[in-house]
């Protein structure tokens, strides 16, 4: 799937000048799901979308056609399997694959929502299902253009003779949630063949409201690591995407695995113990869902060799499933861009789990008017481009020198048309300039005698330009503008700071749109609350690892955020068991990231359990802990789940919930052994060590 286009283009022909009659940006056609599907069900009929019809005209007008098999066919998943599921919550079970449309960027974005549950729910209602007020109907959530949309579908899929789907289908065939959402995402943007080209970072901002971050690999800062980290382990989408390369004919797959300008999923990270020394691996995943990196750490690598039987056993798959491991330096060659799209943009300034003020205004640049172009094009009336003040204040509590405020400021640019790919994007960008006064608009003389903030403004023919600043506090003036005059769109202009980002327009000017968000964001490093008593009781040590009589002290007197009242009382014998488990590198010690791991999993069964335990009592009886493996999505026998009861229970079979953490890390452990180990799914061979 090529259409992962470069980042900064070279300039194409003519950029096209705006229309001579200025056309708005054309809303998505609101539907009322509730009232769709409750009138559906009296009914009991199946719902059509009469807006997006099972129609070659929902598909496209171009080369998508050819691509497509000679007996096109619409068909709902009851016909295509015959137990269908909206949604699996086992993350096994989310692996997607693409189809005819080469929507790569799409998948890859998708791809990554699918570790990140509540970002997924947002995006993808869970409470949908082809059972339960089966109406034939779906809605997905996007964000669009600045705010959240619903977009309702019907499962009307196409499909070939075979019934197969010939758009995204899941590895698992009774799965359709990806197929479903894929479809609203078309019908967002006009049709099927509106995804073919574009990039994972709009995709990113798509299924989260959230701030970009771009990462050019090949000059990447010396922190990546730490940044992939805070990444990883904090509510962030990442993709990245390898170099155009030279195309011959059709071929798009390089001698070393990777494919072309395209774009990948990252899924994960691991710092590894090798007979040399520490490795960083990147866990990269092809949304074909096949063709994978045959370097270094790659599924036959002679480099798994280096590591402990455990840690290869449990990092090491040998199958074509798209997903590889690749050591970061390695990435950085192979890779053009790195993007972490987050709800606030803290990842670079470290400063996570704090406010940030976040504002958004809506405007145009109007022909013969405020659509004069950038300072190399205007001729003395760039003035006349529209004028944003922004004030920023000094942050009381911020680590850094109250000098300097961290400020991210976004501009991306609403396309008139209907469908996506039919208007190509204008080049824009913006300057920012130091003022010292406010509610006056800039004179045609003070761009004449001062420099912008950012001297060497960039303008990329794409959707969105975001940068990152550090400033003074102050007043400053943002003048957003296409890089030639005369050119007609619609924009949004999005400001993230930490604290008090006072941001409006020159209230005077006729041609803005007044409308305004203000309002503060926090996005909560996951690890939050256990690093601050981390370093609270480790900082002293350098390169600190727990051992089990640490890890009991932790798990005991840490304050679990929304669970105050929950006492744990972790044995020492229960605390040497998870170390065993989780100690990759047989070490004796849980490293800061096999600590991670924990917490992640601690919350989830922590939440899991509480729910499941219906009666209150603190502890699950056999009914309750059958309903809780399976709300963790894994699958269990009676036999085997009786088993483990036995061997984890009390007297009564009756399972607390520390019993419960140790029970839920062998089986998903043991089960991610066998995965890993199998040939056939059936059955594993091992040797002495293994």
């Amino acid at each position: 799937a090529m259409p992962f286009l470069p980042c900064l283009k070279k300039k194409k022909s003519p950029v096209p000048l705006g229309r001579s009659i200025f056309q708005k940006h054309t809303p998505p056609i609101q539907q009322n799901y509730q009232a769709l599907l409750e009138t559906c069900l009296k009914n009991k009929t199946l719902f059509t979308d009469d807006n997006f019809p099972a129609h070659i005209s929902s598909i496209g007008t171009g080369a998508l056609l050819k691509k497509l098999p000679r007996n096109l066919q619409w068909k709902r998943p009851h016909a295509l399997h015959r137990s269908p599921v909206f949604y699996a919550a086992n993350r096994k079970q989310l692996d997607l694959c693409q189809g005819l449309v080469e929507n790569c960027w799409f998948l890859a974005a998708l791809e990554a929502l699918t570790f990140h549950q509540d970002i997924l729910a947002a995006v993808v209602p869970q409470n949908q299902s082809f059972e339960r007020k089966y109406a034939g109907i779906f809605h997905f959530r996007f964000w669009h253009f600045g705010e959240w949309v619903d977009v309702v579908v019907d499962d009307r899929l196409p499909v070939n003779e075979a019934g197969e789907l010939v758009f995204v289908s899941s590895v698992y065939k009774n799965v359709f949630w990806g197929a479903l959402l894929e479809k609203a995402y078309a019908k967002l943007y006009g049709s099927y063949e509106d995804l073919q080209i574009g990039q994972v970072s709009e995709a990113l901002v798509d299924f989260t409201g959230g701030i970009n971050i771009r990462i050019r690999l090949a000059a990447a800062p010396p922190d990546l690591w730490d940044i992939l980290t805070r990444a990883t382990y904090s509510r962030s989408l990442m993709g990245c995407q390898t170099h155009l390369g030279v195309r011959l004919g059709a071929t798009k797959v390089l001698k070393n695995g990777l494919v072309a300008g395209h774009a990948y999923t990252v899924t994960g990270i691991r710092k590894v113990t090798c007979q040399y020394g520490p490795e960083n691996l990147v866990r990269l995943r092809n949304p074909w869902g096949k063709i994978e990196w045959k370097g270094d750490w790659s599924d036959s690598s002679y480099k798994w060799e280096l590591l402990s039987p455990k840690e290869k056993i449990l990092l090491r798959k040998k199958k074509e499933d798209g997903e590889f491991w690749m050591s970061l330096r390695d990435f950085k060659i192979h890779f053009v861009d790195l993007m972490i799209c987050k709800l606030t943009p803290d990842l670079m300034s470290q400063e996570d789990g704090k406010k940030w003020m976040y504002s958004l205004q809506r405007g145009r640049w109007v022909k013969g008017s405020t659509a004069r172009g950038s300072l190399g094009f205007c001729n003395g009336t760039f003035w006349m481009n529209p004028q944003y003040w922004l004030n920023v204040l000094p942050v009381e509590d911020s680590k850094k020198s109250p000098a300097s405020c961290n400020v991210v400021i976004s501009l991306m640019q609403k396309h008139s048309s209907k469908h996506r790919n039919r208007a190509p994007h204008l080049f824009i960008g913006f300057s920012l300039y130091k003022y010292q006064e406010r509610n006056r608009k800039l004179p045609p003389s003070f761009f004449t005698r001062h420099q912008p903030v950012n001297k060497h403004q960039v303008f990329l023919d794409e959707r969105e330009v975001t940068h990152d600043f550090h400033l003074e506090p102050g007043v400053y003036v943002i003048v957003p503008s296409t890089l030639e005059p005369q050119q007609e769109s619609e924009f949004i202009l999005r400001v993230f700071s930490r604290k008090h980002c006072f941001f409006f327009p020159q209230v005077n000017d006729f041609y803005f749109l007044f409308f305004n968000i203000l309002k503060e964001i926090v996005d909560r490093y996951e690890g939050k609350i256990w690093e601050d008593f981390f370093t609270k009781h480790f900082e002293q040590v350098s390169n600190p690892e727990i051992n089990a009589v640490q890890l009991q002290r932790i798990l005991n007197n840490i304050s679990w955020r929304n669970f105050q009242s929950f006492h744990l009382s972790f044995s020492l014998d229960d605390c040497q068991g998870i170390l065993a488990l989780l100690d990759l590198n047989a070490s004796g010690t849980l490293s800061i990231q096999e600590f991670r791991v924990l917490w992640k999993r601690l919350l989830f069964y922590l939440e899991v359990f509480q729910k499941k335990d219906t009666s209150r009592s603190g502890k699950l009886d056999l009914v309750e802990l059958h309903a809780a493996v399976q709300e963790t999505g894994i699958s269990l026998s009676n036999e085997v789940c009786n088993l483990m009861a036995i061997r984890y229970g009390d007297p009564d079979l009756k399972i607390s919930f520390e019993s419960f953490v140790c029970f839920m890390l062998r089986v998903e452990i043991m089960g991610e052994a066998f995965r890993n180990l199998t040939q056939d799914g059936k059955g594993i061979y091992l040797r002495e060590s293994e």
